[in-house]
């Protein structure tokens, strides 16, 4: 009744309870006040009221219709990607660590690549090269034809002794017979020296050849001594022995210096 024009009225009149009489002339004011306040209250809740149910329709619709909700993104992603119930697996996602591990890997797995490239390469590369100086030293060494061997009848006269040498040359001959061969291959050792260096410890070539044998470089004869730039007996030791290894005798060397004119 409070809440009410009419009850407004009896509650200022106080009918059979107010101390005293309200006139009718001050109500007629106060009921116009109550209808307008009435009708703006109404007005208000209507308005309250449209809103929230405005409200609520636009954010059902959005999210019916937006395409980064969570029910729309389930949605795409089960159209575009179905999975029965049988095969149906949990997703696995990488934490930034596995990835980081994952691309390490990765790195590493090409980076051994690269270096077994390199390597097959300069292995590849270092084959050729040997097989190329093979080739070249089979080129360049004597064969059964053009050696003579050590027990062969020398071409030449054999001395009777080294007497019959003087300087360098007798000290070449003491050294061939300590070194296990015959006067019979003097002869051979004494002209191919003649024509490498003159019998010379101290002749020099722009290819690096250096002394009696003229061993090329001059150094590998430090093998046989120190002395090996100033000694002449150094010198013939160590040519000897290249021989022997080489061509077998002193003949077997000037036969193939004959054809090749080097040995």
């Amino acid at each position: 009744m409070g809440n009410t024009p009419s009850g407004l009225v009896s509650a200022l009149h106080g009918r059979n309870r107010a101390p005293f009489p309200v006139p009718d002339e001050w109500m007629t004011p106060v009921i116009r006040l109550w209808h307008r306040v009435g009708t703006i209250r109404a007005v208000f809740a209507l308005v309250i009221l449209a809103g929230l149910v405005g409200g609520i329709a636009i954010a059902v619709l959005q999210t019916q219709h937006d395409p980064s909700s969570p029910d729309t993104v389930k949605a795409a992603d089960a159209a575009a990607f179905p999975v029965s119930s049988s095969s149906a697996t949990p997703s696995v996602t990488r934490s930034p660590n596995s990835l980081a591990e994952a691309d390490a890997l990765a790195k590493a797995q090409a980076a051994a690549e690269e270096a077994s490239s390199q390597a097959k390469a300069a292995d590849d590369e270092a084959r050729k090269k040997a097989e190329e100086e093979a080739s070249r030293s089979k080129t360049r060494s004597p064969s059964p034809s053009t050696t003579t061997p050590t027990n062969s009848a020398p071409k030449y006269p054999v001395p009777a002794s080294c007497d019959v040498y003087s300087g360098n040359k007798k000290i070449g001959c003491a050294v061939l017979l300590g070194t296990g061969f015959g006067l019979d291959q003097m002869p051979c050792l004494a002209n191919m020296w003649d024509k490498e260096s003159g019998w010379n410890p101290k002749a020099a070539n722009p290819s690096g050849a250096y002394g009696i044998p003229q061993a090329n470089p001059g150094s590998k004869m430090s093998s046989a001594g120190a002395d090996w730039k100033t000694n002449p007996e150094t010198q013939i030791r160590w040519g000897l022995g290249y021989i022997k290894g080489k061509y077998q005798s002193p003949c077997g060397a000037w036969s193939y210096w004959q054809s090749h004119h080097y040995y």
